[in-house]
């Protein structure tokens, strides 16, 4: 900071020791949310390269990591506010450039700020199913956290020698800092104690700021699309499950009730963040497969009898096809599907985004 500027700006906390520690705490939270966040891309939408690879183990595999995801990703917003706060005095410095090198520098900043909140505040608009803007948000999402991460590496590499400067803590620390510090511990701590409750089962009765409370909704589960939304309150009187492949059938409900029934306990886990575990009976998919003559390997295209919608057609990959705890659930909890969790038939697998729980199933496509 310019001398001629520290009339204007007070506080001791606008130093580098500070914007050190906090930086390091930033960084680990946004460390974990670009990664945990590459997985569940990476299992919404995967290349084609990747499917051949992804596994349906864990069980709770993406509940874990998407829980994480939100986790991190909105204990990095105070974090991100406190390491503004300390350095933001450097906006205001003059010149305000100092030649190509330091014009670059600067530019980079910008672009690097400017993705963080981007990033951050999108995804907290996500936790709540707000989408206030016209773009995509998913992709925007995935290409700002690119952005935002290599710009992170980028402004550490540039700013390296002066974070290694101040990386240790001096012998007389300044005891504006250990409160601010603290301040700043506290409110994170509290962001993160009254929200991960949505995907933390022993932390349930703190979700005083998570936009929901998973074990809430019709049948103790929460709905994200309702039938409603979907046009599926009424299911065709004559409704008879397609299934397609060497082999073809069609089942009606009653058949399906028919077939052997096998009870599983999965979550749904949403990309909100959070998830909540029941118990599901149904048909085994991979023995739908079997009585469709699909070869070894075959994945499925799955159809919902909704008329729009991003998720109205899915894929699932062998992997997710054979295992035994993937099935073509007809109950919840001991009930009968409701409308809005997806009846007549739904699929429920483990380790899937619940986007790809394919509500209202009304086709199974050997592929």
């Amino acid at each position: 900071m310019t001398p001629n500027l520290l009339p204007r700006f007070r506080s001791a906390l606008h130093e580098p020791r500070t914007a050190v520690v906090l930086g390091r705490w930033l960084g680990a939270a946004l460390l974990v949310c670009f990664l945990t966040g590459l997985v569940s891309h990476a299992l919404q939408d995967p290349p084609g390269w990747l499917t051949p690879y992804l596994l349906s183990r864990p069980v709770n595999g993406y509940r874990v990591t998407q829980g994480l995801h939100v986790i991190s990703g909105l204990a990095a917003v105070p974090l991100l506010g406190a390491k503004l706060w300390t350095v933001y005095p450097q906006l205001f410095a003059w010149p305000p450039v100092r030649g190509v090198a330091h014009a670059l520098e600067r530019l980079g900043i910008f672009v690097l700020v400017a993705a963080m909140l981007l990033e951050l505040f999108t995804g907290l608009f996500d936790t709540l199913q707000w989408y206030p803007w016209p773009f995509p948000f998913r992709q925007t999402h995935f290409w700002l956290a690119w952005l935002a991460t290599g710009g992170l590496f980028v402004h550490l590499a540039a700013k390296g020698p002066l974070i290694a400067r101040h990386w240790r803590r001096p012998a007389a620390g300044l005891p504006q800092r250990r409160a601010f510090l603290a301040a700043v511990t506290a409110a994170v701590g509290a962001v993160t104690l009254t929200t991960a409750g949505q995907t933390v089962p022993f932390l349930r009765g703190l979700v005083l700021l998570a936009p929901r409370r998973p074990d809430l909704g019709p049948q103790g589960l929460p709905v994200n699309r309702t039938a409603a939304q979907a046009g599926t309150v009424t299911v065709p009187a004559d409704w008879r499950l397609r299934v397609d492949g060497p082999q073809p059938y069609r089942l009606s409900l009653a058949e399906l009730h028919q077939l052997p029934q096998y009870e599983v306990e999965l979550p749904i886990a949403c990309v909100e963040g959070w998830s909540f575990s029941a118990r599901w009976t149904g048909v085994r998919v991979a023995d739908l497969l079997v009585r469709a003559g699909a070869p070894a390997g075959s994945g499925l295209l799955i159809t919902s009898l909704e008329a729009d919608g991003p998720y109205r057609e899915t894929r699932m990959p062998a992997e997710y096809a054979v295992d035994p705890l993937t099935l073509l659930a007809l109950r919840i909890n001991g009930e009968v599907l409701t409308a809005d969790h997806g009846f007549p038939a739904r699929i429920i697998a483990p380790n899937r985004p619940g986007v790809l729980q394919t509500k209202w199933v009304a086709r199974l496509e050997v592929i």
